[in-house]
């Protein structure tokens, strides 16, 4: 049986997306070149504060630039279409992943657990929470290899990000 397709979105809500994604990205940026370069300190620059928050923002600006072009290319190609609405599960499953990042952010990360094992518990999470519905839709249950794949994609997502931010971007983690 193949997993349940996602409905598409609107163009509307594409441009509408990509603009707030812009914006993001430009206040980002803006942060990123206000912060102290530590010059007077002889610091070298690529580990100076604000050059990762930087590259990011403009990366986020460059991906809502890229839903724009998308959205008016959908927009131009489907003219006389009616707008799509997000539905009741998607709204659940935007809610879901709100939730889980506050308890991320709130409850696992600063409170005694290494920065590695909070993440390896977050992304196990995660997966395992949505892909609940996509299960119960193909009428599956969760299996000990489901579990197994999650835990194993969890642990190597913690550690890869935690050597990065601190082996090469030099950042101390909670």
């Amino acid at each position: 049986m193949s997993a349940p397709t996602a409905a598409p979105t609107s163009a509307r809500s594409d441009l509408i997306a990509s603009a707030v994604w812009i914006v993001f990205g430009a206040a980002v940026l803006i942060g990123a070149l206000r912060m102290d370069r530590l010059e007077s300190q002889d610091i070298n620059p690529y580990t100076a504060p604000g050059l990762l928050p930087g590259l990011l923002g403009i990366v986020t600006m460059l991906l809502g630039v890229l839903l724009a072009l998308r959205s008016w290319r959908r927009r131009a190609a489907h003219t006389h279409d009616a707008e799509l609405h997000t539905g009741a599960a998607e709204k659940k499953r935007i809610a879901l992943v709100i939730a889980l990042c506050v308890a991320f952010a709130a409850g696992l990360v600063g409170h005694g657990l290494p920065y590695w094992a909070a993440a390896a518990i977050f992304v196990s999470v995660a997966i395992l929470s949505l892909q609940r519905v996509q299960r119960q839709a193909a009428g599956e249950s969760l299996t000990a290899l489901g579990v197994a794949k999650a835990v194993a994609i969890g642990l190597g997502a913690g550690i890869v990000v935690t050597l990065v931010f601190q082996e090469l971007f030099l950042v101390h983690l909670p």
